[in-house]
């Protein structure tokens, strides 16, 4: 039992998905700091686009598995101006969000803008600004990769103020499992 001033952690799980090289990221929240778990890269080869989904939602699996994280947070996917693109960015995502809610996590969705704006403080951030601020806000000894360090922000965006949101998806809840999305 936990007395009134002991902060228990809460674990999140940021992704950053994408069909060839989908960016994960895993950070502690305790109050109001937050503390680097782990990151990587979820790396599919070239091949059918069933496989490459199975690849997708088996990893994402595999790092739930590992790291045990309380929340999901993922990047909202952007319409392209390749509509085929899109197509495919959007069936990777939905294999990612399939393998968070499979092990019965909460996801939320966050637009790069709202990402951006919340690690950099600027909705139209480079990538570099994005990851110069990931390592500063982590205390990060290396700048991570690009991918990692896009699922590490979508982490950090929704520790810092996706509570709220999640509590009131939680009204939403219908037989255990999470019906509504950010």
């Amino acid at each position: 039992m936990t007395s009134a001033s002991q902060t228990v952690a809460t674990r999140i799980l940021g992704l950053d998905p994408g069909l060839r090289i989908t960016g994960f990221g895993v950070i502690d929240k305790l109050g109001s700091q937050l503390r680097y778990v782990a990151s990587g890269c979820i790396k599919t080869r070239d091949g059918e686009l069933p496989g490459r989904l199975k690849t997708l939602l088996d990893g994402v699996r595999e790092v739930i598995a590992t790291y045990s994280p309380d929340e999901v947070a993922v990047e909202k996917v952007f319409v392209n101006v390749n509509p085929q693109s899109t197509l495919l960015l959007g069936q990777a995502r939905g294999a990612v969000i399939c393998g968070a809610v499979s092990c019965d996590l909460p996801v939320l969705e966050y637009t790069a803008l709202q990402v951006k704006q919340a690690v950099v403080g600027y909705g139209k951030a480079s990538k570099d600004q994005v990851q110069h601020m990931v390592q500063r806000l982590l205390l990060l000894e290396g700048s991570p990769s690009a991918d990692a360090a896009d699922a590490l922000a979508c982490a950090i965006c929704h520790a810092n103020g996706a509570h709220g949101a999640l509590a009131a998806l939680g009204s939403r809840r219908k037989s255990g499992r999470m019906v509504g999305l950010r």
